[in-house]
């Protein structure tokens, strides 16, 4: 009953909606729009039945476009799926708006993962003293990454908020000119974005969406949690930033940008500030005090606008200004709006003069050559440095007293390297310590990686016991993470090396990477791999008495750690540390979880409930050691049969001449290119995990959510032990998250949409693997969750996943029907023009199934 009224609620404040206010799409400002709204259905209708007949994507749009049009040429025939591609793209745009403005009707912002529901979870169980205690230290941690996978420019972003909320209050007239206003601005960039670029982009979500939501969240940890009292001192929600730091791999990102985005992100949050101590004005109009807020305003203003930089005006003496006021309100005007000043006081404790931490990030294998290159021009090190063991490298790199001179270098790279972390001195200078104080080591492999790092802070001016930055090592690969144990011992052993994590209050963050482990490795090797890694972890670190912090690499779809996060951090392994959760948010992850203040709310309580439901929960259910060893057996099968299908001689061809992987880099989406190594031909190695995950998802075949889980699972139910996967799924929580992410990805494919590829000379035999993998994986998540329909348990998700898998069908088929002709033209005529033409629409077809899928890359 409970899903049937969620679903009439959605049908009315969703699908009804979109249905009335698509209507409106007619008056868009297009050539021939009108006939162009009429079509579409149609076209719709016959992809639906095409598919269903067994018809290619070929056979679909021919025949369509022979029975409702008079098209006779090329150039005709390209207008009008141009046309097509332009209305499909602002439907879906539509949709996004429509769902933002009826999440609140749809979502219980007070429901289970909320902080009320938190709290009255502790209440029933007597443990409310646990959880205060447990705010005490706890954080969530959320980073915004620069990856390339959020499509809407900063005008369209605005176009959405403010369709949302005409939506919301019903102003149809308004709705009506914000679509046409929508129909005449682009929905994609001319040119590529500079990183620069990609910081303000994402800094729009934090002065428009998280600066409130994050005062909203306290003002409800503080009533229900601490009832009034005094909150925690430090930060509970953080904010981390990639854009303008994460350098790995994307040659466009210097010193320079790092230092202008830092500036941005400074200049950003005291706005917010100045705006906040304006609006205090309109209240605490009192003697006394007036003039205590005039001059915060006119300090917050140089500073915010100016961009004046004094090393007196910090957040330590920005929140002594607030704490004089919040006493001088008390003691002379009777405390009258004084949770007012307490509201800002929290806002600045949260994010002080940096907004978001900026971390900066660069794989191990440029520093090495770097470190190479300082070995080779200045005296710091042996010349035969490269020739050293590991061991006699790190006693060299411990040996290092004296910054070197810039300018010995002689490579770009070796200068920037050099240069980006003494621009982390700066950045702490003038934006406080958080401002910048994470260097992430890409590709970690050894102990190393690390020591060379902390090398280089020396090289770049800083002293060894003045080095307030945390070295954060990231191991990616199935290889990696089994390593990384090892890794950690070795470094913790390291007198060296815990004199600097004494200077760090001996916490260790350790990031762990699902993409590229899952690009490795397949779905459920990936994952149960670094459940392990950090149980191992977390022992090496207690052995040695530090606090280790897990820092995850999480992308939108599941097959890149996504999909429902929280259920994984409320189900963890009790033998895995828990003192924060940290997570990157990616691409249109962030806009579809993050893209409003009740989206961002919802999300941001459901991650911290699931931290803290350690403190309610049983730690050990679901995971006693029978449970532990079945995951382990279905990793093992899971991870030899996707290496079995990685090896296959056709799967890197089948990305190459199929799939869309090659237009990825050719979208004006992100700055950072599609792969590392700048060869032509296809490596699988460098191939980043966004375009790799990404062609998959064009194609409707998302195998990395379910390639070689379906036959672990399948193995399994042929040996009798079904009734032993169906009671892991009720009993453990991961496992079920796992099950249940796995499903979502299948909703999300549509194997009918290549079914002619089964045919192909070349890629029949390779398609068919893939189509077998994927009944066998349905019908055994079907069997496990002892279900007749997929995600049955999430009906609003999986409506919303209809909807929109059916808005882009025919945008699908436009992209496979282009591929389809580009294949052929290759191997024919060789018309390079049209070739050229086919394959632009192809790059804008992209777009809008990116952007509909929500979560696909």
């Amino acid at each position: 009953m409970q899903h049937k009224n969620q679903l009439v609620k959605y049908r009315n404040s969703v699908l009804n909606k979109f249905q009335i206010y698509n209507s409106l799409f007619l008056n868009l400002p297009f050539d021939a729009v009108t006939n162009t709204g009429i079509l579409l259905p149609l076209l719709t209708k016959a992809c639906e039945q095409g598919f269903a007949e067994n018809k290619s994507p070929e056979q679909i749009l021919t025949q369509f476009i022979e029975q409702h049009t008079g098209i006779k040429d090329n150039d005709q025939l390209i207008s009008v799926l141009f046309r097509f591609i332009q209305y499909i793209e602002r439907q879906i745009v539509l949709f996004d708006s429509i769902e933002e403005a009826a999440f609140a009707e749809n979502h219980d912002l007070n429901g289970q993962g909320s902080i009320p529901f938190l709290v009255n979870q502790a209440e029933y169980r007597n443990k409310k003293t646990e959880l205060q205690q447990a705010l005490q230290n706890y954080a969530i941690r959320v980073v915004l990454t620069a990856h390339p996978t959020q499509f809407y420019p900063g005008p369209v972003l605005g176009i959405m908020t403010d369709l949302s909320e005409s939506i919301s209050k019903n102003n149809t007239t308004f709705v009506e000119q914000l679509l046409q206003q929508l129909g005449k601005t682009p929905l994609f960039n001319k040119q590529k974005p500079t990183p620069f670029d990609e910081a303000v982009s994402l800094i729009w979500y934090l002065e428009n969406v998280f600066y409130d939501t994050n005062r909203t969240i306290i003002k409800r940890i503080r009533n229900h949690v601490f009832e009034g009292d005094e909150l925690p001192d430090h930060a509970i929600i953080e904010l981390g930033f990639w854009p303008g730091g994460d350098r790995d791999g994307n040659p466009f990102v210097t010193a320079q940008t790092t230092l202008a985005v830092a500036d941005r992100l400074r200049s950003s949050i005291l706005k917010c500030y100045h705006r906040d101590v304006r609006q205090l004005k309109r209240r605490l109009t009192f003697s006394g005090v007036i003039s205590m807020l005039e001059n915060m305003e006119k300090t917050l203003y140089a500073a915010a606008y100016l961009n004046e930089k004094t090393d007196t005006f910090n957040q330590q003496s920005l929140l002594e200004n607030l704490s004089q006021l919040k006493q001088k309100v008390l003691l002379d005007h009777q405390g009258l709006f004084v949770e007012k000043v307490d509201a800002l006081i929290q806002q600045v404790k949260t994010f002080g003069f940096y907004f978001a931490s900026l971390d900066v990030r660069q794989d191990s294998r440029i520093h090495h050559q770097v470190m190479q290159e300082v070995a080779a021009k200045t005296d710091v090190l042996p010349d035969n440095y490269h020739q050293l063991e590991a061991g006699q490298q790190i006693a060299a790199l411990q040996q290092i007293k004296d910054a070197i001179n810039v300018n010995a270098l002689t490579t770009d790279l070796a200068k920037d390297t050099i240069q980006s972390i003494a621009a982390i001195k700066t950045i702490q200078l003038y934006n406080g310590e958080k401002g910048a104080n994470r260097y992430i080591i890409s590709n970690c492999q050894s102990a190393l990686n690390v020591h060379e790092v902390l090398a280089f802070f020396t090289l770049s001016g800083w002293t060894k016991s003045q080095a307030s930055i945390d070295v954060v090592p990231l191991f990616e690969t199935i290889d990696d993470l089994q390593a990384a144990p090892a890794i950690m011992e070795a470094l913790f052993g390291d007198a060296n090396y815990m004199a600097h994590l004494q200077q760090r209050n001996r916490k260790q963050t350790i990031m762990l990477g699902f993409s590229d482990g899952t690009k490795d490795g397949g779905y459920l090797a990936a994952n149960w791999a670094i459940v392990k890694a950090k149980e191992q972890l977390t022992q090496v670190a207690e052995k040695h008495q530090l606090e280790v912090v897990f820092f995850d690499g999480r992308g939108g779809p599941p097959a890149r750690g996504g999909g429902e996060a929280h259920k994984f951090y409320a189900s963890q392994s009790p033998d895995i540390a828990n003192h924060a959760t940290q997570l990157t948010i990616q691409g249109q992850t962030i806009s579809s979880n993050f893209g409003n203040p009740q989206s961002a709310q919802y999300n941001l309580e459901q991650l911290l409930s699931a931290g803290l439901s350690g403190v309610m929960e049983h730690k050990s259910k679901g995971w006693q050691q029978s449970n532990k060893d079945l995951l382990q057996a279905m990793a093992d099968t899971s991870l030899k049969h996707y290496i079995d299908f990685k090896n296959h001689p056709k799967f890197v061809p089948y990305l190459e001449k199929i799939s869309t992987l090659k237009y990825y880099g050719q979208t004006n989406v992100g700055s950072r290119p599609t792969k590392r190594s700048k060869g032509d031909g296809l490596v699988f190695a460098d191939l980043r995990a966004i375009p790799f995950v990404g062609a998959w998802s064009q194609l409707k075949q998302n195998v990395l959510g379910y390639y070689g889980l379906g036959e672990a699972l399948n193995q399994l139910i042929e040996q009798g032990r079904l009734s032993e996967l169906q009671q892991l799924y009720q009993q453990s929580g991961y496992f079920k998250a796992l099950i249940d992410n796995s499903m979502m990805s299948i909703c999300k494919s549509f194997m009918p949409l290549t079914a002619y590829l089964q045919h192909d000379e070349e890629f029949g035999t390779f398609w068919l693997q893939i189509y077998h993998e994927f009944k066998r994986a349905k019908q055994s998540l079907l069997k496990v969750a002892q279900s007749e329909e997929l995600l049955a348990d999430s009906p609003l998700r999986k409506q919303s996943i209809q909807a929109r898998e059916t808005i882009v069908l025919p945008l699908l088929t436009i992209q496979q029907y282009c591929l389809q002709q580009i294949n052929q033209l290759q191997q024919t005529t060789g018309n390079d023009t049209l070739i050229q033409v086919y394959e632009k629409l192809v790059i804008r077809s992209l777009y809008g199934n990116i952007n509909a899928s929500r979560n696909s890359v």
